[in-house]
């Protein structure tokens, strides 16, 4: 809306009579007030531009925060394990949603512990505001351990699998 279009709106509101006019869109939100006898009030003009994906943006800084207790914990284990377990990958959840190992659940899963994997390969499913993301291998190598229950819900950066590169 121009600012045009907005000072011809204010002075039919004037006119008209009305005490309060509320215009909303999909990018701008008005509310004029006027004094009832033709003459304007001070208007208030609000202008919102719609979210666009900012919400899960600002969400994960608080997550991390809760996750680092589980990355202290982890970096504890290595300590005790053998050496070998020193070069494992972590393939981490690159969103929050909810963890599948499977398409569907009368499916096989698409990875399972000691099964080799490729670079592309999918490993898992998450799903996001109803929205099913593949989440595929970044390195090759074989699963060691699936960190993560089936169906359960994941937050961002979160550990999903260990994977002993290749």
């Amino acid at each position: 809306m121009k600012l045009t279009e907005i000072q011809d709106l204010i002075k039919f509101v004037a006119k008209s009579g009305a005490s309060e006019v509320a215009l909303e869109t999909k990018d701008i939100k008005i509310t004029i007030k006027t004094s009832g006898k033709g003459k304007t009030d001070q208007p208030v003009i609000v202008q919102q531009a719609m979210p666009m994906m900012q919400a899960p943006v600002a969400m994960p800084q608080p997550v991390m925060q809760q996750a680092a207790p589980q990355a202290t914990a982890e970096a504890k284990a290595p300590e005790t394990k053998s050496e070998s377990s020193a070069n494992l990958i972590t393939v981490k959840s690159p969103m929050i949603g909810t963890f599948y190992r499977s398409s569907a659940p009368d499916k096989p899963a698409f990875v399972n512990v000691g099964d080799e994997i490729k670079a592309g390969k999918v490993l898992c499913i998450i799903e996001a505001m109803k929205l099913f993301n593949e989440i595929e291998s970044e390195v090759s190598g074989r699963i060691v351990k699936v960190l993560v229950d089936d169906a359960t819900p994941v937050e961002y950066d979160q550990p999903l699998f260990l994977v002993e590169p290749a």
